[in-house]
């Protein structure tokens, strides 16, 4: 790792606001140019890789099956794929130089920068694994080595340019790619403001860290115009019953959640007695298979485009079916973050909490389907990312029903309530819960 430990949390350039006599128009002004070029390159590497690893995954999945005369997504063939996906990382963290970074059970979103000599292999693995259908999302991986680009090269172009400045304009750009808006960097990084004196008001510090985002944002939107609407049937008129449903669902969500981080130090302790990457991925991913042979090829991959198809299909799931789908997803999630396989929990944890939701709204259909995924949604996230904005902005998002913002923001309250302090879905360097 780089010596200097930053963080998005220490977001920033400094001297915003007249702190060493400039006016504020004369610091934020040069702050543009690297703000644009850090946005757009952050949203062509996550596009790049998002674009080779969906190439991978359908050579995979359909070319290579259909070549054999097999069924894709036989239990044969998703056993076998999960397992050599877990062979094929294993070699990249064991023989390539950087061995793919740290521990990813104790990464989270952004940290200090990685020396630029893991990237590679990090971001192979990453591909790998996203590819090989892996539940773990991109993010981590992305925003870690946008975080180190940044850093070494602006380090270079610029050495007095403080290294939390290109750490906050990599993690806020990235964030904004992933999402195709500013808005969720804005508030990822006004919640890490939060507590952080400094120079200046806070839009002042904002700034371009909100302009990097938004050229994340505008590239990725521009190039491959991403979209979280589920197609749900908007709320219109909440009312009491909703709100009700909201607050029970969402907090039910949250410790259904929880389960998983308290079982997370002790699966990821089973596998690290295995010690070695060539025993402890491919377990890993021979698990993984027999658990997506299981729940079928819903609970595979990212889960993006798996919570699309199955929103599409409301009332056509049993309650026992959707019940199935959550709770295989969440043991693949748990798994794959504790065995080594490089990627982010986001992604996933939306599946599991739009199954939740659906299965709630199965068992009583009288709760609004938007209310039911959204607050699922929210529950979930809650627990596994103890990220309140991110967790707010995904659940609001994936309904695109404004009416159902303010029933998040209430059912919030109790579910964060049971999370708080408690473990998370995230290991110290020692290999303890983060609370």
């Amino acid at each position: 790792m780089a010596s200097d430990h930053v963080s998005p949390a220490s977001a920033g350039p400094s001297g915003a606001a007249g702190s060493d006599g400039v006016t504020p128009l004369g610091t934020l002004l040069p702050q543009v140019l690297p703000a644009l070029v850090v946005g757009i390159g952050a949203s062509l590497l996550f596009l790049a890789i998002s674009f080779l690893s969906e190439e991978l995954q359908h050579v995979l999945w359909t070319d290579l099956p259909d070549a054999l005369g097999i069924g894709g997504y036989s239990s044969l063939w998703i056993i076998a794929m999960l397992t050599a996906t877990g062979v094929a990382v294993g070699l990249v963290v064991w023989k390539v130089p950087g061995h793919a970074g740290p521990d990813p059970a104790a990464m989270g979103l952004g940290g200090p920068p990685l020396s630029p000599a893991v990237v590679p292999g990090l971001l192979l693995a990453s591909a790998l694994a996203l590819a090989g259908g892996v539940s773990l999302g991109p993010e981590n991986p992305i925003i870690a080595t946008n975080i180190a680009l940044a850093y070494w090269l602006g380090r270079k172009a610029a050495p007095a340019v403080p290294g939390a400045a290109w750490v906050a304009l990599a993690s806020a750009a990235t964030i904004g790619a992933l999402f195709g808006t500013p808005v969720a960097a804005a508030l990822v990084i006004s919640e890490a403001l939060t507590g952080q004196p400094g120079p200046g008001s806070l839009w002042d510090r904002l700034f371009a860290p909100l302009l990097a985002a938004g050229a994340g944002a505008m590239t990725t939107q521009l190039l491959a115009e991403p979209s979280f609407d589920l197609g749900l049937p908007p709320l219109t008129d909440p009312g009491w019953t909703d709100l009700l449903g909201s607050l029970v669902i969402a907090s039910a969500a949250a410790l259904f959640g929880l389960a998983a981080c308290y079982l997370f130090p002790r699966v990821h302790g089973a596998f690290a007695r295995l010690r070695h990457p060539m025993l402890m991925l491919p377990a890993g991913g021979l698990v993984l298979g027999l658990l997506g042979a299981l729940g079928g090829h819903l609970t595979l991959f990212k889960g993006l485009t798996e919570v699309k198809e199955l929103a599409s299909s409301i009332g056509g799931w049993s309650s026992g079916e959707l019940a199935k789908l959550a709770a295989v997803k969440l043991l693949a999630l748990l798994v794959a973050s504790s065995c080594g396989f490089r990627g982010g929990r986001i992604f996933p944890a939306v599946f599991i909490g739009a199954a939740f939701g659906l299965f709630c709204q199965a068992l009583v259909p009288e709760v609004h389907p938007a209310v039911a995924v959204s607050s699922g949604v929210l529950g979930i996230l809650l627990a596994t990312t103890r990220q309140g904005w991110i967790s707010l902005f995904t659940a609001a998002v994936l309904v695109a029903s404004p009416a159902t913002l303010t029933l998040l923001c209430l059912a919030s309250l109790p579910a964060w309530l049971l999370v708080t302090g408690r473990p998370q879905l995230e290991l110290d360097t020692q290999g303890k819960s983060l609370h």
